[in-house]
């Protein structure tokens, strides 16, 4: 049987997502700057896999980020509720002199890069001016849940993301994130159903989203964290994983 060559991510019944596909695992931290605020990206360990894998979508395995079957001692209910619909139709949208920006909150992923040096909202009001569009475009593309997408005259404006599969570690907030899904991977719904494909996407990994498979950012309220948290500080490297679009 041939072996897929683009990765997907499938939504198992109260269970793992199931991964198929050559696609790179690692560990992504979120690292902040001399104040305190998110800032960059930088590259963690890389996490072995074959080419068919499940990762634990419940929150419970003993071999994070990888399924152990523990949702079923659990009783995990997986019930995805998250919207079918395009980023688009589910946006409010900002308006801005160069910039537009989409923003779908029920996708926040808790990452904060969007409030580090003057708010997302904000940059994008004043973006005919060099240094909020810089703040703008640079704070909206490391947002790892997409929630906010920028467009130029009805065009997206995104960074370019080689297809990964990133598990978030948020040292400085002490917890762990989502799944962090860049370069358009595609999920598909339990039921057969593929969501609408995006850039950016974070998958639920402490079980408790109310947006179910994405991420919320209730993990942050749970403290959910996992072992390789403690492998990782906020330290930038000088290597931000994200080069922001111009």
């Amino acid at each position: 049987m041939n072996e897929p060559q683009v990765p997907s991510v499938v939504v198992s019944t109260d269970g793992p997502y199931l991964v198929t596909g050559p696609v790179t695992v690692e560990y992504q931290v979120i690292c902040t700057d001399g104040t305190g605020a998110s800032w960059t990206w930088k590259r963690g360990a890389e996490i072995p896999t074959g080419k068919r894998f499940s990762l634990c979508r419940c929150g419970r395995s003993g071999t994070k980020p990888f399924c152990d079957d523990s949702h079923l001692e659990a009783g995990f209910d997986g019930t995805e509720t998250a919207s079918r619909a395009p980023h688009a139709a589910q946006a409010r949208v900002i308006e801005g002199p160069d910039l537009t920006m989409r923003d779908v909150y029920a996708l926040c992923a808790h990452g904060r890069f969007c409030d580090g040096h003057g708010d997302a909202w904000s940059a994008v009001e004043g973006s005919d001016q060099d240094d909020a569009r810089a703040i703008a475009l640079h704070e909206v593309s490391h947002c790892p849940a997409g929630r906010l997408v920028l467009e130029r005259a009805g065009v997206e404006v995104e960074p370019e993301l080689e297809p990964t599969i990133a598990v978030i570690e948020d040292p400085a907030a002490g917890i762990s994130g989502g799944l962090w899904l860049r370069g358009g991977i595609p999920v598909t719904s339990e039921d057969g159903t593929p969501y609408p494909v995006r850039n950016r996407m974070a998958l639920c990994r402490c079980g408790e989203s109310k947006n179910k498979p994405f991420c919320d950012g209730t993990h942050a309220v749970v403290t959910f964290a996992d072992e390789a948290l403690a492998s990782y500080d906020a330290t930038p490297d000088g290597a931000d994983t994200v080069a922001p679009p111009a």
